[in-house]
């Protein structure tokens, strides 16, 4: 949520990238916790240590599907002297009343099933005639077809060290371990580690729910017909895809036309459903630029602490930008450019991570790293812009792909990277070590 209104310096202000993300980033506090379902809670971020309340495994058990032994029974065993004992029972996974396996004597025993009483070591099916009198065996017959298999005798065919076989209980982690710790994101394994120690719920911070809209009188849906002067959304499509790939619950509204009322109405109809909004378009010094116009003056229709404030940035692609708060919770608001490069580079810069303060995670940005410029020719930037400029990173180098255009959506679809030329920087020579932000 956002706690207060962002500051603001005026029109002729030029902000830089790092004003403008450390504002965001001060304005935008972490959801607050949540109990979930085990399956809820997928992709949140703990907010506590979870602590094991029964060791896992929580009782020793046979790793294969075989005979549970004495250890002495069976050594010296071999295909010439094979060791022949009388079979008591079996032992399924999940059973209850468990055999005792005594001097010369064995039980049939499943994988996952309890090591019984007064057995040492497991011997896998495969080093026994499986109680055919047939020779070594590959497996066992299903009880509903042999049920004789769990009496008699069976030939075992090789000795076996104690406790060979068997999962020994708490080899996994022992009751009072940790099982994990406050700040883990919650994926299939973390799920599958609570769901096993017995927890159905946790205590988390949810997804935070990002609403998406694109504004603009000449956007079409995709799959309809285009009329002249039109043009396919792609960022309302690009920037939702962005959300959930950031680990939010994100929905995606139709491109609004380009009029202030009707965009007013549908935000404050998207508020009941969002813990952030972004809007992208319509925020530059144009006369058709809807979004400076429906919200510049929220603030005076609005409650206190809450407004947008449309700022310019020393930094190519993405100079106008507009952050600040809306509606009675104060909901943070970002709005983007309409360019597709500049939203997308704008999403990836500022509200990615906002959406993963929101989640309560420590680390919101992406990785950064140093590479070597692999191109044909010198890279120019604007003096006083911070450039990104789309690249593919492999092996420690990155190559540009496509130029400094803010529409090219065909050569952003193919980089990985995004090549960082600071302010003070006009040219980078090939070969020269630059900044690179990874993207995948």
């Amino acid at each position: 949520m956002s706690s207060a209104a962002p500051r603001t310096t005026g029109q002729d202000h030029l902000w830089s990238v790092d004003e403008h993300l450390e504002d965001i980033l001060a304005t935008v506090r972490p959801l607050e916790p949540i109990e979930l379902q085990l399956l809820d809670a997928q992709g949140c971020v703990l907010v506590e240590d979870v602590t094991v309340p029964v060791s896992l495994p929580p009782f020793d058990n046979s790793s294969m599907d075989g005979y549970a032994v004495r250890v002495a029974d069976v050594a010296g065993a071999s295909e010439e002297f094979p060791a022949v004992l009388d079979v008591v029972g079996d032992v399924a996974a999940g059973q209850a009343e468990l055999l005792h396996v005594g001097p010369g004597q064995a039980a049939r025993i499943m994988t996952g099933a309890p090591l019984p009483p007064g057995a040492e070591t497991v011997v896998p099916v495969e080093w026994t005639d499986g109680g055919l009198g047939e020779g070594p065996v590959t497996g066992m017959r299903a009880r509903a077809l042999a049920p004789e298999g769990a009496e008699g005798h069976v030939h075992v065919y090789r000795p076996a060290e104690a406790r060979a076989h068997v999962r020994a209980k708490g080899s996994d982690v022992k009751a009072g371990d940790r099982a994990l710790e406050a700040g883990t994101v919650l994926g299939p394994p973390q799920i599958a580690l609570l769901a096993a120690i017995g927890r159905g719920t946790v205590r988390v911070r949810p997804r935070p729910r990002v609403v998406v809209m694109s504004t603009g009188s000449e956007l079409v849906q995709p799959d309809e017909d285009l009329g002249s002067g039109q043009i396919y959304d792609s960022n309302s499509f690009a920037l939702t895809a962005a959300a959930r790939d950031a680990g939010a619950i994100a929905y995606r509204v139709g491109a609004v036309a380009d009029d202030a009322e009707t965009l007013r109405d549908t935000i404050e109809d998207q508020l009941v459903r969002a813990d952030l909004m972004v809007t992208t378009g319509g925020v530059s010094v144009g006369a058709y630029d809807v979004v400076k116009e429906a919200l510049s003056h929220v603030a005076d229709e609005d409650e206190a602490g809450s407004g947008i404030d449309f700022r310019k940035l020393a930094m190519q692609p993405g100079k106008p930008q507009g952050f600040g708060s809306i509606g009675p919770d104060h909901t943070p608001l970002l709005a983007l450019p309409g360019n597709p490069v500049s939203s997308y580079v704008s999403f990836e810069l500022f509200v990615r991570p906002a959406i993963r303060t929101l989640m309560g995670l420590d680390d919101v940005h992406r990785p950064r790293t140093r590479a070597k410029l692999t191109a044909g020719k010198a890279l120019t930037s604007p003096k006083g812009r911070r450039q990104f400029l789309r690249g593919t990173y492999a092996d420690g180098a990155v190559t540009p792909v496509g130029g400094a255009g803010s529409h090219l959506v065909a050569a952003l679809a193919h980089a990985d990277a995004l090549i960082v030329v600071p302010e003070d920087v006009e040219s980078v020579e090939p070969g020269a070590e630059v900044e690179v932000v990874l993207l995948g």
